[in-house]
């Protein structure tokens, strides 16, 4: 096991400057994401360097076997914490060899939005807080918990410490340490309500730039959890009852929001998101009527609620933010199995494009 690991760790530099570029893209599921590499010529700085590349797409439920290719193009690089060196992560999206968008490449739309020039005068920023939860392997039961069994009631778990209260520090440390390898803005992490569960932060980060760090920092999650004989669960309500379930709450802030006056700004934004709320409901989520109870910090699936501090609404305004008279809001609908492009953009496009 020692050659093996010496093996899986060899600096390549030391004898060639070829170095790995691994391509990741999202599946027929939506969620499933997908990889593999292939060799360069030398280190690469710019998605715009990177050859195209194709796969089966009849293997991964986006084509037909009698018509399979689909066309990765690079979008965006990112250094590789597993192999290291200058090797790098590839974020693709999809296309048929005639050059249309396939229809799960959602970062397609995504970023026509967010090149509108009235978007890009208002630099949307958002930090997408992304919650999952680890499961035993075999038994598809929350880490530490005995199997087919529960630990005792809610509330010690919590940003908490102890063998018998944080279960997987390891791989959410490994992971957290990984993102920054790969320049990935995440800014924080935390253990969750529910044992087993765990959130980090990514942003603030801008525009599509969002929606690609988020997707490579699940990539980067499911790789660690692989190595650790773990499964990540981004349902967002793995267990039923009286546990808290997964989200992926998105905080969002334009220029004008951040500006003197910008309060004012945030009213009229969540004015426009309570006229859209069920289309955005719709695309924040397979199973989030699991989760969006009203109870467990939520609002009702039904219900559009906006407050100050409350952590029960559909959109949430800090206290820091009323005071200051400036700042972002929380929209805490989104469900952890949300598509980023798909709900930054709708956000962006809804608060910034859209006239009621």
């Amino acid at each position: 096991m020692s050659l093996l690991n010496d093996l899986i760790n060899l600096d390549l530099s030391e004898t060639t400057e070829k170095t790995i570029a691994e391509y990741i893209w999202i599946g027929g599921s939506g969620m499933d994401l997908r990889s593999k590499a292939r060799t360069l010529s030398g280190p690469v700085t710019d998605p715009s360097q990177l050859p195209k590349w194709n796969y089966d797409g009849s293997s991964t439920g986006q084509a037909p076997g009698e018509d399979s290719e689909v066309i990765l193009y690079p979008q965006a690089i990112f250094p590789d914490p597993f192999r290291r060196g200058n090797h790098i992560l590839v974020m693709c999206d999809t296309y048929t060899p005639a050059g249309e968008p396939i229809p799960t490449n959602k970062r397609y739309n995504a970023a026509k939005t967010f090149s509108h020039p009235d978007v890009v005068d208002e630099e949307p920023w958002y930090g997408i807080e992304q919650e999952y939860t680890l499961l035993q392997k075999d038994v598809k039961w929350p880490l530490g918990w005995a199997v087919g069994g529960f630990p005792g009631p809610q509330g010690p778990y919590y940003c908490a410490i102890g063998a018998d209260k944080a279960f997987g520090r390891e791989i959410v440390d490994a992971h957290y340490k990984a993102c920054l390898y790969a320049g990935i803005n995440i800014s924080g992490i935390n253990g969750e309500v529910m044992p087993g569960q765990w959130e980090y932060q990514v942003g603030p980060s801008v525009g599509i730039a969002a929606g690609d760090e988020v997707w490579v920092s699940r990539y980067i999650l499911e790789r660690i959890t692989e190595i650790a004989g773990v499964v990540v669960s981004f349902d967002p309500k793995p267990i039923p009852g009286d546990w808290n379930g997964a989200g992926a709450h998105t905080n969002y802030s334009t220029k004008s929001m951040r500006e003197d006056g910008g309060y004012e700004v945030i009213k009229a934004a969540i004015d426009k998101l309570e006229l859209k709320h069920k289309e955005h409901i719709a695309a924040y989520g397979e199973g989030n009527e699991r989760r969006l109870t009203g109870r467990h910090e939520t609002a009702d699936i039904n219900t559009f609620l906006w407050g100050v501090a409350n952590r029960g609404a559909s959109i949430r305004v800090g206290r820091d933010t009323e005071k200051a008279g400036k700042g972002y809001f929380e929209d805490r609908r989104p469900a952890s199995n949300m598509d980023p492009y798909v709900v930054s953009s709708m956000i962006a496009e809804t608060t910034i494009l859209w006239k009621p």
